[in-house]
């Protein structure tokens, strides 16, 4: 490849400028060897004829291809060269905002003077883990390296940061910090990272000040190593530190300020802490107001101090120590404002005893103020014989003023660094470190001293390790690609080193001088001149004999030697120092102390000059004459070769920090400043070590991707791509010297993929001509035959017109003689017919050409009027649109205050309403005890029939008896009985007669009653009806007045209150999410801690305590039916007396009575056996009779009946007080939170009292019915065994008790008229206890009118009681209105925002409260139904039982012995074990448990079973059993997912299995809610006895856990795919092309092995993952919101990698990307899962694949790409135009002014700041309640579960 082949016309060069330094321009002639001069066209179209040193053939440098500007990498362009480099880093800074390069294995780092959103949390994690080539240039890709390094080799890091003063050393080197803190955090609770972090802000006070070009400029160097364990977290640090400018705290130029702390001290002044400093405004003082302003633009110098000082107190600074720190820097202050008075001789001066800061100086640091005084003006001089104390003139007091001024502050500064050191400071072993190194860059002034002598010093070290790694990097890579090694002549910095450090060097030379009793800088520099003259890198400036100039590798600097040997000697009075010494305060004294005096080179030096200190890294041995230190340069060089050592036994990593301009402006760009620090920090010596060997690097695929067009056709029959190349290559490249063949890559020589671009170029423009020629041919061709046939068409038409031209000649001429005049005639009006045609012809195109412009004209109009008229509409809808926003603010405003006044209304009237329901509930109860007394009367008279007819059948045998009689007495002789049996007879008959009539009188009056009864029922009934139907009335009119007032407001309402739902159930899986980490986080330490000790015996394992309180932790008191006292009291206790209190003393009286009732329960029973045992031991004693005495007996039954009906009494009671203890423990809870409540409370206790009572009034009807049916069966009995004996005594039991005077007379009168002759005294008896049980009856019918009655007054009373409250709430609501008007005093945007925050807010409460007390009320109706419904069913069943023991002893009676056989029961669906065997029910069905057991038995059927022995443990009332399994059950599960928390299908088997058993919970949980879908069977598998809400929130938080960890566990596994699958991976063959990459692409941390994923893989995984899900019987709403999540975490981790790699931001990226979003897209259809919202999330992707393929040229372009991407923030979208990169020369960039119109268009979105997606977010899971259509007793146990011990109920 020749010269002329390169500088070939139309090829572009750069040529130097003296602005811009290289331009750019373009030759217009090809070049020959041996032209002079060079023909060039600039960009502004200037023609430039460019001069050729012919001698040195020097041609100006070539610039690259437009496709390789803007790289990520320099190293990765074609033409190394300074031009190139300066130009891409000047595209990428103002073009695409990239302030990071990379240049090899430096990273360049330009200051933008803006902050930028590229350093948070989620960039961080960005980066972490990720390859440094792989992403775009950061300097969290080069800490993420570092990290990566010290993991993998094992080898200790250092990242060295320089650059010069303003260029973002210190910020980089912080955000390098953050990073590690944030990535390798303490494993332990010392939060070290944190303090690492904290140590910044006090360097920064201490160490940073204001100067010329930066307004927080580090005013020394420092090294921090932060040591890592072998976990690779952050154990401590340590900080070293160098050049410490010591002069700046006495002397400030111009613009500048002194240290930060001094003004940060003066701000916070006004303390009360701070009064005793004296302190003032920084104005007041000599050393902060030097350099004119004190204060910073856009710094708060009182908040920077707080923060100072709460870094301090987080470093564990104590306070005293603080006040200590501040007082030696207050007095540093004062020591600079005292005032020194010269003396009239001039040698001498003094202070005046009163001067105010000299008093202040020794006070706070304190000292004698008259020692201090006089040395201040004095000094000692010592010989050999005597000592003198001399005086000084005032220059040297203000000197050594000064110097001691430095001293303190120097001291103070190495004290402080030395306790942030013991902070960050370790007891535990360090494994390895990362070192941070922030020091200065290379410095040259107009006047430079001993200062900048030392920093650039320091560089030259620094330069020549650069400079060897780089060259052992390269080779390295030339090594391991087998690539034959040649030496690369760098430039070696040595010599220059040694002219400084080597023995009788520079530095040895000063110091030598500093000996020297009289010795001066011109003597030294003298000596300079002798020994060095003839050192290439020294040299003599012509016009100066005290300065000198050393030829550094960046440039040369002129040293002026004034000052240097002061500055080295760094004097300060040891007279002073003693003073100080014997200081009063310990901190003080310890300051100067010669064992802690830490070896910070202190210098004092002229006024203008900087000042520099160096803090050792090893302390020197103590001087044994009377300076107190070695010298600054020897003290500077020591610690620099410290730092070298260090350097060189680490792995480096470079960030070379450039200022673009010295103004601080934002993004501009000076290329002279940019190049000469680009020269000083080595970034050309990188580029031209790199140019020297093969920088351009192609691995085979890439390079046979990118370069296939130039392969010929036969050569691409060959499989090996190797042997392809490099036929390509010797084809191609004639010089094999400027290319090598690798192990794996191509290196070429620099300008050789230039040249290669261009053949690729070439050839796709030959194809391109090709091309067009064949079309352009093929176009030729087409037009040619369409001519060719017009032409013949008009060849014909002619043709025939000439022929009938000529028969028309010949006609004429043989008419000619004859036809003549018609002849002419006809040829005249031919003529005339030719003329007027052409005219019609003319006139028909001049109207057409008229009637186009017309046309033409009309539509411009048209289009105008229509785009005047859509812009009109645009406008006027804006408008429209704004006013009517503001509108709507207004009427939300007031439907808000109106709809606030309804909603108080309605509250009253909703009260009211449920105040009509209770009532309601009442007269339920009432009706269905009144239909109960009517079954009751009914089976009374059914009984007494049955009793009559017995009387009847008795009556018709005795008949035959007598009868029989009659016959033997008329057979017996001698006796005439006829006429006595026959009356007989008749007196019998009548007496039946009457017993008839008798009969049917009572049924008669039984009937009556019956009816009267009915009728009541019936009124109390209809009176029920209404006051339902009123109250329907009034729910029907509070919802049309709802509906009216609420139906524009409430779509917007239920919007807002669903996204609130979703924010708060998201925060509370959040903190659910929290809560497990904590949980894992305190497993895992007492893990660590049980290992740790191993101590011998039985430790309890703290899981083994865990209860359901600290499972769920929602304590709260539960619904369920307690069964005891003391688990109410324990309740009450768990909810905190003071809610309690004012319930407590009824809960005690209730106790007590509770108590009471037992004891005289006891009492009863034990007089109730002693009675039982004198009535058997008389019945043993006395003789049999034949007249039987019933009295025992019917006492015995009715004392049975009584003791029954107590102890039932007494377990209704127990329920009642449960029952009533739960109300209190309800509005314990409530807390006052409703008005309702008392109300409901008093009404609780009403209704229990009424119960009573009436229960009362039944017991005693029910026990005198039954005792009187016994005895009247005795009664009977006994009639039947004796003779009838109708002056037998009877006596009955009820005789004895009070019966009312009424109702006794009429008894009497009716036993009378029955008793005429001979009666059964137990029959009349009987009918005189029925009329007893009539009386009864009336009086309850009575009790409950009265009762009626009684709450007909409470609803009189309860609806004044709300007249009272509305007139208080109208009250309220005019203070709020007057509230309200005074807010309109405010702003409009203060008063709308205000109003609605405060309407939303209430509004919001006021629901949440409606809604607590509506489900509360509810939840008492609902319990109070099921009391009653148990109450009627015991009845039921007590009137069942004896009516069995009355069938009972009938069958006694008649001695028929009858064999009961138990009924055979079908299984129940509860599932039996014993208390002992739950262990190991837990054990075998969660802990052992493995999915793959059950593969072929029904979903979730661990779930169905543990319900099932739930459902037993309920039915057996056993709540501690209940407890205890399913605490031991959540435990169990827990133990599983952290045993296996990498296991997908096992955690996915234990979230179905938890949702299903909490489904369980809620399907049989008895709330009607529930139960909807349930079936008849399903129904009875309800719980009866325990209501576990409190359970099933617990495993709700359960599985939000689980879900939470089956998330992160799929995240896990597809994570590492989503790069490579989505951006990487050609899903579409041949599309991509590959562009050249550079020197990061060979990053040391990247893997070996090809980890590349396609999009198969994914969907693989996709599959997996559904089918285990569907396979284990999970909820189809989870599985949708299971990919929901997974979807969006590919659409985050791939947009993030997209918005941070330049090289995967093109038109092929964007064209793969929606490729695989479609395939995703076809995934989630096959599977029937596109309705999860899943595609919604892969929005931002899709509209970025969008993005990268639409024009982007023109302002339509624009508009369409603002209107499409409203996903995409504003910055994402910059952020991608800014990243676009064409893939070959035909493509064009975005351009600058496109970007800035898309960014004025988007400047009204008010999108987050936030550059990356949240890939760690997780939307907040919803469990939706899905009931499950099987029965347990279905459900069938297989023996593979090992559950034998299981039994079936």
């Amino acid at each position: 490849m020749s010269v002329g082949e390169l500088y070939s016309q139309c090829t572009r060069v750069w040529i130097p400028d003296p602005d811009e330094v290289w331009r750019s321009a373009e030759l217009t002639k090809d070049y020959k060897e041996g032209d002079k001069s060079l023909q060039l066209r600039l960009e502004d179209e200037t023609i430039l004829e460019y001069p050729i040193d012919v001698q040195r053939n020097q041609l100006p440098f070539l610039r690259n291809p437009d496709i390789l500007v803007g790289e990520n990498d320099l190293t990765a362009l074609s033409y190394l060269h300074e031009p190139a480099v300066l130009h891409n880093l000047k595209v990428r800074f103002l073009e695409s905002n990239h302030i990071y390069t990379y240049c090899g294995i430096v990273l360049v780092a330009i200051n933008p003077y803006e902050q930028l959103p590229i350093y948070g949390q989620d960039v961080i994690y960005a980066y972490s883990g990720q390859n440094m080539g792989d992403m775009d240039p950061h300097i969290f890709a080069v800490a993420e390296e570092a990290y990566k390094q010290m993991a993998r080799d094992e080898k200790n890091q250092s990242i060295i940061v320089s650059g010069e003063s303003g260029a973002g050393k210190t910020v980089s080197a912080k955000y390098a910090m953050r990073y590690f803190a944030t990535v390798g955090g303490s494993a332990s609770e010392t939060n070290i990272e944190e303090k690492v972090l904290a140590s910044s802000p006090i360097m920064e006070a201490i160490g940073n000040a204001k100067t010329t070009r930066n307004d927080n400029s580090s005013r020394f160097g420092k090294y921090i190593q932060i040591g890592f364990d072998k976990r690779y977290h952050i154990i401590g640090a340590n900080m070293r530190t160098y050049l410490l400018e010591k002069s700046r705290v006495v002397f400030q130029a111009d613009d500048e300020r002194n240290y930060h702390i001094f003004y940060q001290l003066c701000a916070a002044a006004g303390l009360p802490e701070f009064k005793e400093l004296a302190l003032t405004s920084a104005e007041d003082f000599f050393y902060t107001s030097q350099g004119g302003d004190t204060s910073i633009e856009g710094v708060d110098d009182a908040e920077d101090f707080e923060k100072t000082r709460q870094a301090f107190t987080l470093l564990g600074v104590r306070e005293s120590h603080q006040i200590s720190i501040f007082k030696i820097i207050a007095s540093i202050l004062h020591l600079g404002s005292v005032e020194i008075q010269a003396e009239r001789d001039g040698d001498s001066c003094s202070i005046s005893p009163q001067d105010e800061h000299l008093s202040n100086f020794c006070r706070l640091l304190g000292v004698e103020h008259g020692q201090m005084e006089h040395w201040l003006c004095h000094r000692k001089l010592v010989t050999t014989s005597e000592t003198y104390v001399k005086t000084m003139s005032l220059q040297q007091v203000i000197n050594a003023r000064n110097a001691l001024a430095k001293h303190i502050y120097a001291q103070l500064f190495s004290w402080i660094v030395e306790h942030i050191n013991k902070a960050l400071h370790t007891s535990l072993k360090q494994h390895s470190f990362i070192g941070v190194l922030d020091i200065y860059g290379f410095e040259t002034f107009e006047v430079n001293s001993f200062e900048q002598f030392c920093i650039n010093y320091a560089n030259e070290k620094l330069q020549q390790q650069f400079n060897s790694h780089v060259f052992k990097l390269e080779q390295e890579e030339y090594m391991k690609e087998q690539i034959p090694w040649t030496l690369i002549d760098f430039y070696d910095n040595q010599p220059c080193i040694d002219l400084i450090e080597a023995k009788l060097g520079i530095l040895d030379l000063l110091d030598e001088e500093c000996k020297v009793p009289k010795g001066t800088d011109q003597n030294w520099a003298q000596k300079l001149y002798d020994r060095h003259s003839s050192s290439q890198h020294f040299q003599k400036p012509r016009m100066s004999n005290t300065a000198f100039i050393i030829v550094h590798f960046a440039d040369k600097v002129e040293y002026l030697s004034d000052g240097f040997l002061e500055k080295n000697r760094d004097t300060v009075y040891e007279e002073q120092i003693n003073i100080l010494k014997a200081s009063k305060f310990p901190l003080v004294a310890d300051l100067f102390h010669d064992d802690k005096d830490p070896v910070p080179a202190t210098t004092s030096g002229k006024g203008s000059s900087s000042k520099i200190s160096v803090r050792s890294a090893r302390p020197p041995m103590k001087a044994s004459n009377k300076e107190h230190k070695k010298t600054v340069g020897h003290q500077f060089r020591t610690s620099l070769h410290l730092l070298m050592e260090t350097l060189n036994a680490t792995t480096p990593h470079y960030v070379r920090c450039i200022k673009p301009n010295d103004e601080k402006l934002p993004f501009h760009f000076d290329p002279k400043r940019a190049v000469q620090q680009l020269r000083a920090c080595g970034v050309l010596e990188t580029i031209r070590i790199s140019a020297a060997g093969y920088p351009s690097r192609w691995a085979y695929h890439d390079f046979f991707n990118r370069y296939r067009v130039l392969v010929k056709k036969r050569e691409l029959a060959n499989t090996d791509k190797k042997a392809i190349c490099r036929s390509v290559l010797e084809n191609l490249i004639k010089d094999p010297d400027k290319f090598q063949f690798g192990r794996t890559k191509i290196f070429f020589r620099a300008g050789q993929v230039a040249y290669l671009e261009k053949l690729r170029a070439d050839k796709f423009r030959t194809a391109t001509i090709m091309i067009q020629k064949t079309v352009r041919g093929w176009l030729q061709k087409v037009k040619y035959r369409r001519l060719k046939g017009a032409t013949l068409t008009l060849q014909r038409y002619c043709r025939g017109h000439l022929a009938r031209r000529l028969a028309e000649h010949l006609r004429r001429t043989r008419a000619a003689v004859v036809l003549q005049k018609h002849y002419r005639m006809q040829r005249a009006r031919q003529a005339y017919q030719r003329v007027r045609r052409a005219a019609v012809v003319i006139q028909a195109f001049t109207r057409a050409m008229f009637v186009r412009r017309t046309y033409r004209q009309v539509l411009m109009e048209h289009k105008a009027t229509t785009i005047q008229k859509h812009v009109r509409g645009w406008m006027a809808r804006r408008h429209f649109q704004r006013l009517r926003d503001a509108a709507i603010v207004i009427q939300c405003a007031f439907r808000m205050l109106k709809a606030r006044r309804e909603l108080k209304a309605l509250r009253i009237e909703a009260r009211s309403a449920e105040h009509l329901k209770r009532l309601n509930v009442g007269m339920e109860n009432k009706v269905v005890q009144l239909q109960r007394k009517i079954d009751e009367q009914n089976k009374e008279f059914k009984t007494l029939s049955e009793q009559l007819s017995v009387t009847t059948s008795t009556y018709t045998m005795e008949v035959e008896r007598l009868k029989k009689e009659l016959a033997h007495y008329q057979q017996s002789p001698g006796e005439d009985p006829s006429l006595s049996l026959q009356e007989e007879v008749e007196s019998l008959r009548t007496e039946l007669q009457r017993a008839h009539s008798e009969r049917k009188i009572l049924e008669d009056a039984h009937s009556r009653e019956k009816d009267e009864l009915r009728k009541r029922v019936a009124d109390l009934e209809q009176e029920n009806a209404l006051l339902k139907d009123e109250k329907e009335q009034l729910n029907n009119q509070i919802l049309c007045r709802s509906k009216d007032e609420f139906a524009q407001n409430s779509v917007k309402e239920n919007l807002l209150m669903k996204k609130e739902l979703e924010d708060e159930r998201s925060r509370y899986q959040n903190l659910v999410k929290e809560y497990s980490q904590l949980e894992q986080r305190y497993d895992n330490l007492r893990d660590e801690m049980t290992i740790i000790k191993q101590t011998p015996g039985h430790r309890r394992n703290p899981s083994n305590q865990s209860s359901l309180e600290s499972d769920s932790n929602y304590p709260s008191i539960s619904t369920s039916d307690i069964g005891d006292t003391e688990d109410a009291l324990q309740q009450v206790e768990e909810i905190g007396l003071e809610k309690a209190a004012m319930d407590m003393t009824v809960f005690l009286k209730l106790q007590k009575r509770v108590r009471e009732l037992e004891q005289e329960r006891k009492k009863l029973q034990v007089q109730l056996e002693k009675r039982e045992q004198q009535d058997s031991k008389k019945v043993q004693v006395e003789p049999p009779q034949t007249d039987i005495d019933l009295d025992p007996d019917a006492d015995l039954a009715y004392n049975s009946l009584k003791r029954q009906e107590l102890e039932s009494e007494n377990k209704k009671l127990k329920n009642d007080l449960n029952e009533l203890r739960k109300a209190v423990a309800d509005q314990a809870m409530q807390n006052n939170s409703s008005h309702g409540s008392p109300d409901s409370y008093s009404l609780l206790l009403n209704q229990l009292k009424l119960a009573h009572e009436e229960l009362e009034v039944r017991k005693e009807e029910v026990l005198i019915l039954r005792t009187q049916i016994v005895s009247a069966d005795q009664r009977r009995l006994a009639g039947r065994n004796a003779e009838p004996n109708i002056n037998a005594r009877s006596s009955w039991p009820n005789s004895e008790k009070h019966v009312d005077q009424e109702d006794a007379i009429e008894a009497y009168h009716g036993v009378c008229q029955t008793n005429s002759k001979t009666e059964d005294w137990g029959y009349l008896n009987e009918d005189g206890e029925l009329g007893l049980a009539y009386q009864g009856l009336k009086q309850v019918a009575r009790l409950l009118e009265a009762q009626l009655q009684a709450q007909s007054l409470e609803h009189e009373e309860e609806v004044e009681h709300l007249k009272s409250q509305l007139e208080a709430l109208k009250e309220e609501m005019d203070k709020q209105q007057q509230t309200f008007c005074q807010t309109l005093l405010l702003s409009p945007e203060a008063q709308v925002e205000f109003g609605i925050q405060q309407e939303i807010s209430r509004l919001t409460n006021e629901n949440l409260d409606l809604k607590e007390l509506v489900e509360k009320l509810e939840k008492n109706e609902r319990k109070l139904k099921k009391q009653l419904k148990i109450y009627m069913k015991k009845a039921q069943d007590l009137e069942a039982a004896q009516a069995l023991a009355q069938s009972e002893r009938k069958r006694h009676e008649l001695n028929r012995q009858v064999t009961v056989q138990r009924k055979e029961k079908d299984f129940q669906g509860m599932l039996e074990y014993h208390k002992e065997d739950e262990a190991l029910l837990i054990r075998n069905l969660v802990t052992d448990l493995k999915p793959q057991m059950l593969s072929g038995a029904v979903p979730c059927l661990p779930a169905y079973i543990l319900y099932m022995c739930i459902r037993h443990a309920d039915y057996t009332n056993d709540d501690l059993k209940v407890h205890s399994l399913l605490t031991s059950t959540i435990n169990g599960i827990k133990k599983v997912l952290k045993k296996h928390n990498d296991d997908f299908e096992m955690t996915s088997f234990w979230l179905s299995n938890t949702c299903r058993l909490l489904h369980c919970l809620k399907q049989y949980s008895g709330d009607e809610g529930f139960m909807t879908q349930n079936t008849a069977k399903q129904n009875e598998h309800c719980l009866k006895n325990f209501d576990l809400t409190e359970y099933r929130q617990v495993l709700s938080d359960l599985s939000i856990q689980i879900y939470q960890q089956l998330i992160k566990i799929a995240e896990g596994m597809l994570q590492p795919m989503i790069v490579s699958a989505m951006l990487e991976n050609e899903s579409i063959q041949g599309l991509s092309g590959v562009k050249p990459t550079g020197y990061r692409k060979r990053s040391s941390s990247m893997a070996d092995g090809d980890n590349s994923y396609c999009l198969e893989a994914i969907i693989r995984q996709m599959n997996a993952f559904h089918t285990v899900m569907c396979d284990q019987g999970l909820d189809p709403e989870i599985i949708l919101q299971v990919f929901k999540q997974l979807f969006y975490m590919i659409n985050a981790v791939t947009l993030n990698n997209l918005l941070l790699r330049k090289d995967v931001c093109s038109w092929s990226t964007g064209m793969q990307l929606r490729y695989n979003i479609s395939q995703l897209e076809e995934w989630l259809r096959g599977r029937n899962l596109h309705q999860s919202g899943a595609v919604q999330t892969m929005e931002p992707l899709i509209q970025a694949a969008q993005l990268l393929q639409l024009k982007k040229k023109t302002q339509e372009d624009a508009e369409a790409i603002c209107s499409l991407c409203t996903s995409l923030s504003t910055q994402q979208i910059v952020k991608i135009l800014n990243l676009y990169t064409p893939l070959n020369e035909f493509e064009e960039r975005v351009t600058v002014a496109f970007i800035r119109t898309i960014q004025a268009q988007l400047q009204e979105r008010n999108d987050p700041q936030q550059l990356l997606l949240d890939a760690k977010h997780m939307f907040p899971v919803v469990f939706p309640f899905n009931p499950s259509s099987l029965t347990m007793d279905s459900i069938h146990i297989p023996a593979c579960l090992n559950l034998e011990f299981l039994n079936e109920v």
